[in-house]
């Protein structure tokens, strides 16, 4: 009796445990009968077409083309002729294995690329004698492919899903396609579309016995949707041509939208080199050229002290606070004393003697004095400096400098406008207007990327506002309606100011600066400038050649185009930035190039001479110092 209690209480207890067990399986830990939890159901992925990419007037920038890799479920590998195997990929035994163990670390049980992207000789091949190797399988992909060489930095590139992105994404498998840089990143969730699946069952032997419950958890792949870049693809590569053999950044902005027609990095390279076989070989080449740095955007990422083209925005916030008029003049000869001591004197190269400088003079001829002068005035308009100096540093900032401007591209630099607290931790003795007088011509503390200065100018074009800038204009051919890119942004300024700083800007093209770079039956305003270039080498603060800037727009009435150029080390903003400029804005606006001759000579000047030197200087002061 008691041998049989004993027994009916031992099979109860199982039977307890097993119902325990499963209701936690089942209920509590929601486990359902998903098909992928089972190692007896094979799953086969349809990889959809990506979205393409096409530019403002429906070039085609980004395509697609048939890829071949080769897959490979570590379970299912039995023995097989690894020497023939290898002959067949053109790997070695000791990659063979090395590649089999990644795979079956990931999961043995689950599909993992074995080798990517075959050519298409080597597929056809292949696939005649793949049935002899079991375990592995040729999988369909489409990769990138871009018929024009251009916007690398703008439009991105793909890479590998790795394991740990694999295991905390699920729309992801090992070795997948994922956007990386650029457009291709931002807009992932767009451009990938959705992969199809089907499964299988399997018996124990691995072979295949038919649909998984008639095919209920298999789903079709759809295709990624297509984007239209606000870019015009002709206007990009003429900006690419024109900065061969320098380096610097090209933004060009459709003022009344925030649309980025022109995203120019220099140096640059052929998308093409981020596809296939050889893109690990190219990315690690590419990415390991810290001299020349062509993986680097230097249109978001760079930043410089903007120099003269920031006496415009001091100009401005002089009318806005009242601290000076049109009429307001200031005596230049040569420079301005702001102090007693032989330091205290900034130089000036205006050329005026003897008479007062206005604002539209001191706008067209650069004049440093002036705006030293009014920035001054700007700072000590309170009793209080520091509450003067917050006034100013939020004005500036309206104008979307010092911070990110929010635009749709993944990378970018906050740059600086520096407020009161900045001046209180760096100066523990006091300081005033004068201690950051720099900040009056753009070479104190403030820092800004080519993009922020594109839009600072875009800004000053529509007269008091701007649009967050931005690279993408439609998805699936329905235009964006994203608030972020078409709310107005304010800046500080009363539209009513703009008048005389758009005529002064105007009077550079005519008088000024920009005089050479006049283009015929074109009204352009901008601004040139020439800023000082220091690099801290080894503790030592080294001077290198300046670089050349300039910022403009046009027409002057009813603007179609704002820009910022940047050349690295190109000397004065009238000399490369000024003419490059003009040629920008000429084609843009006329489809054309009348000045061929300009055209060639921008084309063919090279600053690599330049950058050579500079480098064997620092090279230089650097083993002197050691």
């Amino acid at each position: 009796m008691k041998r049989n209690f004993l027994l009916v209480f031992l099979i109860a207890l199982i039977g307890f445990i097993y119902i325990g067990r499963l209701f936690q399986l089942q209920v509590l830990n929601k486990i359902d009968n998903s098909p992928i939890s089972s190692a007896t159901i094979k799953i086969e992925y349809d990889y959809p077409e990506r979205g393409y990419i096409y530019d403002r007037n429906g070039e085609i920038l980004v395509a697609n083309q048939l890829s071949y890799d080769v897959m490979v479920v570590p379970k299912e590998v039995s023995k097989i002729d690894t020497l023939e195997f290898c002959n067949l990929l053109r790997i070695t035994k000791a990659d063979f294995s090395k590649r089999l163990k990644k795979a079956k670390n990931y999961a043995r049980w689950l599909p993992s690329v074995f080798i990517k992207q075959l050519a298409k000789s080597d597929y056809a091949y292949l696939q005649e004698k793949l049935h002899k190797f079991k375990g592995f399988y040729i999988q369909k992909r489409t990769i990138r492919d871009y018929p024009i060489k251009t916007a690398a930095n703008v439009l991105g590139y793909l890479s590998e899903v790795n394991e740990l992105q694999a295991k905390n994404n699920k729309l992801y498998e090992n070795g997948e396609l994922i956007g990386k840089w650029g457009v291709e990143k931002y807009y992932e969730d767009a451009l990938r579309g959705k992969k199809g699946k089907k499964h299988f069952n399997r018996n124990n032997l691995n072979r295949i016995t038919g649909s998984y419950k008639e095919g209920i958890y298999d789903t079709l792949s759809t295709s990624g949707k297509d984007i239209t870049l606000t870019l015009d693809n002709k206007l990009q590569q003429f900006g690419e041509k024109l900065m061969t053999g320098k380096r610097g950044g090209i933004v060009v902005i459709e003022p009344n939208s925030g649309e980025i027609l022109a995203l120019v990095t220099a140096p640059s390279y052929d998308p093409n080199m981020m596809v296939g076989r050889k893109r690990s070989i190219h990315s690690q080449r590419l990415f390991g050229d810290t001299i020349n740095n062509p993986t680097y955007d230097r249109g978001l990422q760079a930043i410089y002290e903007p120099g003269s083209p920031f006496k415009i925005l001091n100009g401005l916030i002089g009318l806005q606070e009242g601290v000076i008029d049109e009429k307001y003049g200031v005596y230049c000869n040569g420079g301005y004393r702001y102090g007693k001591r032989k330091h205290e004197f900034m130089r000036c190269h205006c050329g005026i003697y003897g008479r007062p400088v206005r604002l539209k003079k001191a706008i067209a001829k650069s004049c440093n004095s002036y705006f030293a002068d009014v920035y001054r005035k700007i700072i000590n308009k309170p009793k209080n400096t520091k509450i003067g100096f917050d006034n100013w540093s939020d004005q500036i900032k309206s104008f979307g400098l010092g911070n990110y401007l929010g635009y749709d591209l993944p990378v970018g630099q906050k740059g600086l406008i520096p407020n009161a607290q900045y001046y209180d931790n760096r100066y523990n003795f006091g300081w005033r207007a004068t201690t950051n007088i720099s900040n009056a011509i753009g070479q104190g503390e403030i820092l800004t990327t080519p993009i922020q200065l594109a839009n600072a100018t875009a800004a000053i074009a529509n007269k008091g506002y701007y649009y967050t800038p931005h690279v993408v204009k439609k998805i699936n051919n329905i235009d964006i309606k994203d608030e972020k890119f078409t709310t107005k942004r304010q800046t500080s300024v009363n539209p009513k100011y703009f008048s005389p700083i758009v005529e002064a800007m105007h009077e550079v093209f005519k008088t000024g600066t920009g005089r050479y770079s006049q283009v015929k039956g074109i009204e352009i305003c901008g601004k040139t400038g020439t800023v000082e270039n220091f690099a801290k080498i080894d503790g030592q603060r080294v001077q290198l050649p300046d670089h050349s800037i300039l910022i403009a727009f046009a027409p002057k009435d009813n603007p179609k185009i704002a820009m910022a150029v940047f050349v690295e080390n190109g000397g004065y903003g009238a000399t490369i930035a000024a003419p490059i400029t003009s040629l920008m804005i000429e084609k843009y606006l006329t489809g054309k190039i009348s000045r061929t001759d300009l055209e060639e000579r921008m084309t063919n000047l090279s600053l690599e001479e330049t950058y050579k030197k500079q480098l064997q200087k620092k090279n230089s002061i650097a083993s002197t110092t050691e």
